[in-house]
This record gives C-alpha cells, structure tokens and sequence, in this order.
C-alpha cells in the first residue's frame, strides 16, 4: 500500500517562493519545476524508504533537475509521508531542520 502525503503549511510557502523565482527569471520553467515535484512526490509514495535518513528521522529526496530537496519523514502507523520542506540545495539546510517539530 502506498502512503499518503502530509504537507506542512509552510511547504506551500516553499512552493510559491521557487515557482515565483523560476517564473520571474525565464516564463514557463515555473511549471516544468511545479512539474519535476510532483514527479518527485510520486516516487516517494512508491518507495518512501528508499531515501537514507540524513538528521534526527528526517529523509531527503532529490528532484533530478531542479537543485531542491524535499525534507521528510515517514510516520508509518498512520501511512504518512510527512513533507517538511522543499529546499533549494544551496540554502541552510536548517531550515527544515528546524521544522520537523513545529506541527
């Protein structure tokens, strides 16, 4: 059984910022970016343990073009997939660190 995706709110946030950003600087890579996550969300529903635990029980998963990584953990009594950050590789990775505990 596959599991289902939890987002916390400010992934949302996440979200916005970089397809704004992709937007801005060329039209159109917002959505190819939008797209690559999803792709990315996809395969974590299909293999969520097939990402190593990098800090505390939080695992990272890589876009293949995109240089962003999707913080999460798995809460496997409820069949969650717990989406924590979307991080550009280039930023401080603390960020999410931070957030595994805020909700």
């Amino acid at each position: 059984m596959a599991y289902s995706l939890y987002y916390y709110d400010v992934v949302k946030i996440d979200l916005i910022e970089a397809k704004k950003w992709y937007k801005k600087h060329q039209p159109g890579l917002e959505i190819r970016f939008a797209a690559e996550v999803k792709d990315c969300f996809k395969r974590l529903q299909n293999n969520p343990l097939n990402y190593e635990i990098k800090y505390k029980n939080v695992r990272t998963a890589f876009t293949a073009i995109f240089p962003y990584a999707i913080h999460f953990y798995l809460d496997d009594a409820k069949q969650l997939i717990v989406i924590i950050g979307i991080i550009h590789q280039s930023r401080n990775p603390d960020l999410s660190y931070n957030r595994d505990n805020d909700e």
